[in-house]
């Protein structure tokens, strides 16, 4: 859902993207520069498995990847991590993956469609 004015076109990148994500909120921002533009609630990493935090980037993206990884996958430079969609919606605001960032398929497709490689991505506590 767009919070915010909408400033660009889904189908539009945005060239000064980044994304913030706050685990304590269960909330993914996407800034246009430093001017929020969406904000999505996610799913987060179980405590046995934490999302990490710290400052990553966008290093690969997958259209349809399926399966547990829903329909769009956004991998980070850090290991095997990565924002990507769910087949199991009802679990998006739990702490139940193995550290990577859950997304319902319809949010993860617009956050897909919004970025490029070497977004920022700022993960915070």
């Amino acid at each position: 859902m767009n919070i915010y004015t909408q400033k660009k076109r889904e189908s539009q990148s945005l060239s000064n993207a980044k994304i913030t994500i706050v685990k304590a909120s269960r909330l993914l921002t996407i800034l246009d520069e430093d001017t929020p533009i969406y904000q999505y609630p996610i799913a987060i990493g179980k405590p046995s498995t934490p999302t990490p935090v710290g400052n990553y980037v966008i290093a690969t993206k997958i259209n349809n990847p399926g399966g547990l990884l829903g329909s769009r996958w956004l991998g980070l430079n850090y290991d095997a991590y990565g924002i990507h969609g769910t087949n199991k919606p009802w679990l998006i605001g739990s702490m139940v993956s193995n550290g990577c960032i859950r997304m319902h398929n319809d949010n993860v497709e617009i956050l897909y469609a919004l970025v490029n490689l070497g977004t920022p991505v700022y993960i915070r506590d």
